[in-house]
C-alpha cells in the first residue's frame, strides 16, 4: 500500500465527531416508501417501461422525475439509509466510513496508487455516507456542459427544497472564514450555494438536529403507483440483442441476484421504443458493469472471457480523483465540533476547507499519542525547534484520551479538475468485487502546482490574526507539517531526512476527499444526452460521465443531473408520443 494509503483510517475517524452544539437523535422510522422492498421479494421476472441500475445520488432523482410518466424500476445492490444511525446520526459518521463487513454502506477500496478510498452501496448513494457540504455548479461549468442554465437552476431547487439546509457557524469556522478573507480569499460571498470566487459558507445535507438528508430521501417526490425499488439487487449484467433493420444492438433487460444469490430478470416493455436502461452505479459501478455486459476494450474483455457487444475503447479512461491534503492544527483552547462548513475558492484553483473538533477511537487516540511522542522527542538533526511550553501544551492535546476528543482543527486543500486521469480495469468478473482504478495523482504537473498554492494558503490562514488564538503560538508552521508527517497518513515516511518542500508534502500525504469521476465520459462513451454511443436504449447519468469534478462538492450537481435528464427523457417520451399519435 502506498503513500496516503492510512488517511481515510485517520480523517474518517476524527470526521466522526463533526455534529452542531445541538442535541443529536435520529428517527427509526423509514420514509412512508410503500415502493421500497428487499429482492427476495421479487418476481423472477418483471417487466418496466425504465430499469434505472443504481439507486444513488443521481439514481433516486431520476427515478422519482420519471415516475410521473412511466413505469420505474430501481435496482440497488445496497440496503436502505433510514434507521441505521451510522447513516442517519453526523456523530456516527466515522464508523461508517471504517466499516469493513461485506454489507457496510461504504465498501471499501484501494486504488493502483495505493491510496484508500471508499464507493457507497446503500440507497441513497454517496450522499448517505458523505461529510455533507452542499454547494452548486458554477455557470461556467453549466455553460460548457451544455446544460439549459434556467433547467438547470429549477432542477437544483427541487433537490434543494428536500436536502439542503443553511449550517450554523461557531467559533472555529468564524476563524478559518475571517482568516481565508484576511490572507486575500476574497471576496466574502456569506452564505450561498452559488459557487463563488472567494470566501463563502455552504449548505449542508445535515438539518439542524444533525440528521442527514439523502438523495434516497427525493424518492418522496415519486408515484408510489409507478416505481418499485429492489434492495440488495446486485445487476450482473445488462443483456443486448440486435433487432432487423438496426445497426446497433439494443439493450432490453437485466440479470440480477438477490440476498439470497437467487437470480431475477428484468426487461424493458415493449410498448414503446423510449423505453431504456440507465446505468447510475457511479464512476466505479457504471464502466465496471458496461464491461462485464460486453461493452468496453475488446482485448480487456476477452481477456476475462467476455463476449464483446461493442468494443468501445474509451470506456474505463479518464478516471480521476480530486487530490486531498490536510494540515492539523493543534488548540490551545477549546474548539467546537463542526462540519466542513466554509470554503474559500481561490483563483488559482484549489479549494480551501476545514473542521475542528476530532472525535477519535479509543486505539486511534492511543495510536496519534504515540506517534505524537516520537515526534516531540526527535532530537537529532531536528528541522525546527519547539519551545518546551508550546510542546507541552500540545502534548496534552492528544493525551486526551478518556473523552476520545481532541483539541485541534483541519483545514485541507483540494485541487479543482484534476488535469491528472487514470483508467479502470477489471479484476475479475464478478460485479461485487471492486475492479482496479488507478487515478494517477499528481501526474500532471498543474496539479501540483495548485497542491502546493493551496498549502501555502493554509500556512497563511494558520498565522493569520483572525485564526491565531486556535494555534500555539511557539509552534511554527513547519512543526504542523511535519506532525503531518509522522501521523497515520502513510505506512512509512520515505522523506525524513530530505529538505522540506511543500512539494514533497504534497506527493507523501496525498489522499482522496471522494469526489473520484470520470469513465464513461460524454463525446466518448456517451452523447450529450448520456445515450451510450453505438447502442440503442442505454444511457448512463451520473458522475463517471464528468471530466471534471462540478464546485466544490459534487453531489448537489449529481442529484441535480437526475432531475434535469428525468425531466429531459419524460419531454423528449411525450413528444415523441404525440406525434405518434397524430
Amino acid at each position: 500500500m502506498g503513500l496516503g494509503s492510512c488517511m481515510i483510517t485517520f480523517f474518517g475517524a476524527f470526521l466522526s465527531g463533526f455534529l452542531f452544539f445541538l442535541p443529536i437523535s435520529y428517527s427509526d422510522k423509514a420514509p412512508d416508501y410503500t415502493f421500497v422492498k428487499e429482492a427476495t421479494s421479487a418476481p423472477a421476472v418483471v417487466y418496466y417501461d425504465y430499469i434505472i441500475i443504481g439507486g444513488g445520488t443521481a439514481g433516486c432523482p431520476l427515478a422519482a422525475t420519471l415516475s410521473h410518466g412511466a413505469t420505474i424500476l430501481v435496482l440497488e445492490r445496497g440496503g436502505s439509509p433510514y434507521g441505521n444511525p451510522n447513516i442517519t446520526n453526523i456523530a456516527n459518521f466515522g464508523p461508517t466510513l471504517l466499516d469493513t463487513s461485506p454489507t457496510s454502506p461504504a465498501q471499501q477500496f484501494t486504488s493502483e496508487d495505493g491510496v484508500h478510498n471508499i464507493r457507497a452501496r446503500v440507497l441513497g448513494g454517496g450522499s448517505a455516507v458523505n461529510a455533507g457540504f452542499y454547494t452548486r455548479a458554477s455557470t461556467r461549468y453549466v455553460k460548457e456542459v451544455g446544460w439549459n442554465h434556467n433547467l438547470v437552476n429549477q432542477s437544483y431547487e427541487w433537490v434543494e427544497k428536500v436536502v439542503a439546509f443553511k449550517p450554523e457557524i461557531l467559533q472555529w469556522e468564524n476563524a478559518l472564514r475571517d482568516g481565508l478573507l484576511e490572507v486575500g480569499v476574497l471576496p466574502n460571498n456569506e452564505f450561498t450555494y452559488d459557487h463563488l470566487y472567494g470566501t463563502k459558507v455552504g449548505g449542508t445535507i445535515f438539518d439542524a438536529e444533525g440528521h442527514r438528508h439523502t438523495a434516497a430521501d427525493l424518492l418522496q417526490y415519486a408515484d408510489p403507483r409507478k416505481i418499485t425499488v429492489y434492495l440488495h439487487a446486485t445487476v450482473q449484467k445488462i443483456l443486448f440483442r440486435y433487432i432487423p433493420g438496426r445497426a446497433s444492438p439494443q439493450a432490453y433487460g437485466v440479470i440480477y441476484k438477490d440476498a439470497y444469490e437467487v437470480r431475477h430478470q428484468a426487461y424493458l416493455k415493449r410498448n414503446s421504443n423510449k423505453n431504456e436502461i440507465i446505468l447510475s452505479a457511479g464512476a466505479i459501478g457504471s464502466p465496471q458493469l458496461l464491461m462485464l455486459s460486453g461493452v468496453g476494450p475488446a482485448y480487456q474483455l476477452r481477456a476475462h472471457g467476455i463476449k464483446v457487444v461493442v468494443d468501445h475503447p474509451m470506456v474505463g479512461q479518464g478516471m480521476a480523483d480530486n487530490p486531498m491534503n490536510v494540515l492539523l492544527i493543534p488548540s490551545p483552547i477549546p474548539v467546537e465540533v463542526s462540519l466542513v462548513q466554509v470554503v474559500g475558492i481561490t483563483k488559482f484553483n484549489s479549494y480551501i476547507e476545514g473542521a475542528s473538533g476530532l472525535s477519535l477511537s479509543i486505539s486511534l487516540a492511543h495510536r496519534l499519542s504515540n506517534n505524537f511522542k516520537r515526534f516531540l522527542s526527535q532530537t537529532e538533526h531536528p528541522p525546527f525547534r519547539v519551545l518546551p511550553e508550546a510542546i507541552a501544551r500540545a502534548a496534552e492535546m492528544v493525551h486526551g484520551i478518556a473523552n476520545r476528543t481532541i483539541r485541534a482543527g483541519v483545514i485541507l486543500e483540494k485541487i479543482m479538475g484534476p488535469l491528472s486521469t487514470g483508467h479502470l480495469a477489471l479484476r475479475n468478473t464478478n460485479p461485487d468485487d471492486n475492479p482496479f482504478v488507478t487515478f494517477n495523482y499528481f501526474k500532471e504537473p498543474e496539479d501540483l502546482r495548485k497542491c502546493i498554492e493551496g498549502m501555502r494558503t493554509i500556512i497563511d490562514v494558520v498565522d493569520s490574526k483572525a485564526y491565531s488564538k486556535f494555534r500555539y503560538k511557539n509552534m511554527p508552521v513547519e512543526a504542523l507539517i511535519d506532525l503531518m508527517l509522522t501521523l497515520p497518513v502513510n505506512r512509512r515516511r520515505k522523506h525524513a531526512n530530505a529538505t522540506f518542500s511543500l512539494e514533497q508534502f504534497c506527493i507523501d500525504t496525498v489522499m482522496t476527499i471522494w469526489h473520484y469521476h470520470g469513465g464513461c465520459q460524454v463525446g466518448r462513451v456517451v452523447d450529450k444526452g448520456y445515450r451510450v454511443l453505438g447502442i440503442d436504449s442505454l444511457r448512463v447519468i451520473d458522475g463517471s460521465t464528468f471530466y471534471h469534478t462540478p464546485g466544490a462538492n459534487p453531489q448537489a450537481t449529481v442529484m441535480m443531473l437526475g432531475r434535469y435528464m428525468g425531466q429531459r427523457i419524460l419531454h423528449d417520451r411525450i413528444v415523441h408520443g404525440s406525434k405518434k399519435k397524430n
